[in-house]
């Protein structure tokens, strides 16, 4: 009898515990991707995601009391000598309306230009205003070739949340960045980025639609005006992917998990 008790009592230990792998997010599970880049002295982040395309991840600190968002955007350019870019758009979810910054490497140091995409024009080879006080710009090279672009824009009081856009081109000529690619990972690096509130953090995927096709190497060099705080509400993005399906890491341990209880 006592036998058989404890028996009992262990296969239902067994299975709260695969309940609780069941629910623990996938990024969670694996640790992220993200977690393991390592910056240079100085340079830390409190948040960081893993983007749905172009391998590219996302580190960020936003500090409310300050309405400021300091980031570091790590991705691969298409080639040895291309750039990256990422940016944010407080009026649409695509390319037209962003305010990007581009990374690129010049000789043996790098570059960073800030750009207003307003039209479908060839950037320039100088920056252009965006919406965003912009200061801390710069970037370096990461393990695997990845450019890690830095900055820190100071954003309208009250935003909780922006959409935000991300890139990878090919090459440089003059220091002007060629466009890049139209490939369906091209198009789909968007997204919505939650600052505060209920549901952050969260780098969730644009909704559908959109701006979709507008190019990267598209700019009018206009100075912008501020945009209206988006916010208010608290619930989370629209696009968010869930976050209770399980992970492989996490099914190979319930099918072992499984196997003992068979057995024992």
């Amino acid at each position: 009898m006592a036998s058989a008790t404890q028996q009992h009592r262990r296969r239902r230990a067994i299975l709260q515990l695969a309940a609780l792998l069941v629910l623990v997010p996938p990024a969670a599970a694996a640790g992220g991707a993200c977690k393991s880049e390592k910056f240079p002295a100085g340079k830390s982040y409190e948040t960081c995601a893993d983007l749905p395309a172009l391998g590219a991840a996302l580190h960020w600190t936003y500090d409310a009391a300050a309405s400021s968002l300091s980031v570091a955007f790590a991705a691969k350019p298409a080639s040895g000598a291309g750039w990256v870019s990422w940016g944010i758009n407080p009026t649409g979810d695509g390319m037209k309306g962003a305010q990007a910054l581009l990374a690129f490497k010049s000789g043996a140091t790098y570059v960073v230009n800030t750009y207003n995409l307003t039209g479908y024009k060839p950037l320039s080879a100088t920056s252009t205003p965006i919406a965003f006080k912009a200061t801390g710009l710069a970037a370096d090279e990461g393990a695997g070739g990845k450019v890690r672009l830095y900055g820190t824009l100071q954003l309208p009081k009250g935003m909780e949340s922006v959409n935000h856009i991300w890139q990878v081109g090919s090459a440089v000529a003059g220091g002007v960045p060629a466009k890049h690619a139209f490939a369906q990972e091209n198009l789909d690096a968007k997204g919505k980025l939650v600052l505060a509130g209920a549901g952050a953090p969260e780098a969730a995927p644009a909704p559908a639609g959109g701006d979709s096709s507008a190019e990267s190497g598209s700019v009018e060099a206009e100075a912008p005006s501020l945009p209206t705080p988006s916010g208010g509400k608290k619930s989370p993005p629209a696009g968010a992917a869930s976050t209770t399906h399980a992970s492989a890491p996490v099914l190979i341990v319930l099918l072992a998990l499984a196997g003992f209880v068979a057995i024992v």
